[in-house]
């Protein structure tokens, strides 16, 4: 998470193989939404080999 959305960064960061690039909010809700918003997707969307 960067508060960067700046087109070279990212394209840095998929070049080095990056799964997603999240620019994260200025205002602490909305950080704090989208932390819970990343656990949510990682506990009930993402499919791990076990």
């Amino acid at each position: 998470m960067t508060t960067s959305a700046a087109d070279e960064e990212m394209l840095k960061f998929y070049a080095l193989s990056a799964r997603c690039y999240i620019t994260k909010p200025i205002d602490f809700s909305q950080v704090a939404k989208l932390v819970r918003w990343i656990e949510d997707w990682w506990r009930v969307v993402v499919t791990v080999p076990k």
